[in-house]
This record gives structure tokens, sequence and C-alpha cells, in this order.
């Protein structure tokens, strides 16, 4: 049996009384995979406004059982209380607890919508915020939680990959070769550009993190919260081709260094850093495959066309990071 499978309804429920909460019993699962998050309703009055006379609501985050230690968790509230402290839009815990051998927190309920990346001034508002962050950042460094490393993000989910035979026997030297071959290049960019400073960043700003608003965007799960290279929190918001990606990022950091300064050499690490992703998510599918929400939300995996597309993905990304970096 999964440890989810524990997370019954009346657990959720509890775990919030303990805390204090009034839940009034109704339940709605929100979409996450690695964790489960829930929208709990409350009877308590003093959630009550004039504006909004119906019971509130909060958000509940229940943390996959021995992924991150009470330590690390807590270092991801600590820097969402801190960024949230100097006006930073970033949803922080309310609380946190445990709970029938499950770490949890709440969070306040906030609504908005994927923000279109395709605004030049969007990706500005964004790229002040982010310089915002990485300026709070880079004031310390966490003790606790992981630093972004090519063994961490590529070197080991390829290993665990390989040990436990998900790759498909008629695939398996073509992708041993290509996995090789883009962490060669992946090692070679990190070691050119060994002398970059981490600093603690969001780790996972993709759009589905960002929640936009009329008021502008407020940034939501820093579960991935990590030491990195800054580009990492960049990186996520450029798509298409080289001249689309350099407009983007360009827009970006107009925002971006109104707060933060952005060290250029780190632009030779964009396409590993996108490899590393790109490996990893597989292993992360892979790890997680017990977890009948996995089977049900990814049912493309573990195909013999899923492996052939990261294959040929691969063998682009390759390429890719041996041209020669954008520039802004």
């Amino acid at each position: 049996m999964h440890p989810y499978s524990r997370l019954t309804p009346d657990v959720v429920l509890d775990a919030c009384a303990a805390l204090g909460l009034r839940p009034d019993g109704r339940l709605l699962s929100l979409n996450s995979y690695e964790n489960r998050v829930y929208q709990v309703w409350l009877e308590d009055e003093d959630a009550r406004t004039a504006e909004s006379p119906l019971p509130k609501a909060v958000v509940v985050k229940f943390y996959r059982p021995g992924r991150w230690t009470d330590a690390q968790i807590g270092e991801e509230h600590e820097f969402a209380r801190e960024l949230a402290a100097h006006e930073i839009p970033v949803v922080a815990p309310l609380q946190a607890g445990h709970h029938e051998g499950f770490a949890f927190a709440v969070y306040p309920r906030r609504g908005g919508r994927t923000p279109e990346l395709g605004d030049p001034k969007v990706l500005e508002w964004i790229g002040r915020f982010l310089g915002r962050i990485h300026a709070r950042g880079a004031t310390k460094t966490f003790a606790h939680r992981e630093t972004l490393t090519v063994e961490g993000f590529g070197t080991g989910p390829r290993e665990w990959l390989l040990e436990h035979g998900f790759v498909p026997a008629d695939l398996l030297e073509a992708w041993k070769a290509v996995t090789g071959q883009a962490l060669s290049a992946v090692k070679r960019l990190f070691h050119e550009s060994r002398d970059i400073k981490a600093l603690r960043l969001h780790g996972d700003c993709h759009a589905g993190n960002i929640l936009w608003t009329d008021d502008g965007p407020h940034f939501v799960d820093l579960d991935d919260s990590r030491m990195g290279p800054a580009l990492q929190d960049l990186w996520m918001l450029l798509s298409g081709d080289r001249a689309s990606m350099t407009r983007a990022l360009s827009d970006v950091l107009a925002g971006y260094e109104q707060f933060m300064d952005f060290d250029r050499r780190e632009l030779p690490l964009l396409e590993a850093l996108r490899t590393l992703r790109l490996i990893h998510y597989c292993g992360w599918i892979a790890r997680r495959w017990d977890d009948p929400a996995f089977p049900a939300a990814f049912p493309w995996f573990n195909t013999q066309r899923y492996w052939q597309d990261r294959i040929l993905e691969l063998r682009e990304q390759i390429a890719l990071m041996d041209e020669p970096a954008l520039v802004v």
C-alpha cells in the first residue's frame, strides 16, 4: 500500500482540526502529483467577512512521506515567510504541523490564471518580482535544502532508471549513449561556469507556479526551492526558437535588473539546465510509479514511443549545447 492510501478525508479534516481550524466537511482535491493538496472549507466565524459571508477556505498541502526532512520543510516555510515579509507576492504558509505520519502545511487560498508569457509587459513584471526574490535569496544560504547539481538532476536519475529497468531493451543502448553524451556536455558547461554564485531559488518557476491577477503575479509552491544559479528560475519562462527566447529573456531581465544584477556568464547554462530537467523528469515519474496517481496521470510514460521521443529530444539538446549562448 502506498503511504498516501492512508490519507483519507477524515485524516485531512482531523489534521486541520489539530491546528485549531474548524473544517465544515467539504474538501476539494487540487491538481498536484508530488504532494497531496486539498482545498478545505471552514466553519470558523473568523474566516467570514462582510464581502464574503460564506465560509472561506484554506489550501492544505500534505508532503510526500520521506522526500524532505523536517529541517528542509522548515527552510522552505522560512524562505516563503521571509519573502512575504518583504512584500514579495509569494504565498506563504499560515500554519504547519504533523498528523498521522504526514507533514503538512496550511496556506491561504489564492486564485489566478496562467500568465501570458508572450506579452513583454507580463514578462517584465514577472522579472521584477524574480529580481526581488533573488535579491533576498542572495542574502544567506540554505543549511538543509539541496543544491542543484549535475549528479542530483542528471547522473542520479540516469543511474536509477538503468538499475530499475524502465528503458525498453531494444532502446537501451541508444538511450545510454545519448544520456551519456548529454551529461558530458552538461558537465563541461557547469565546469566552465563553476565560479557562478549559487543563491536561494524558487526552484521550479514555470508558468503553472505563477498565478496572475489584475494586480500582477504571485508565486506559489516553493516545494523545490534549493540553492542554484539564478538562471534556473528564468529559463522556464522562455520557449520557441533562439530569436524568441532572446526577446523573452531581454523582457524578463528588463524587470529583473531593476532589483538584482544578472551574471551573463550563466547564459551558457540555459540548455544544460533544460537537459537536466528532461532527464530528471523521466526519473521523477519512474520513482513515483508505485503511486497510483502517476500511472493514471501519465499513461504514456514507459511506452516505446515515450523513450523514442526522449532519445530524439536529447539528441537535439546535445546540438543546442554546442551552439553559442544567447546574447542579451
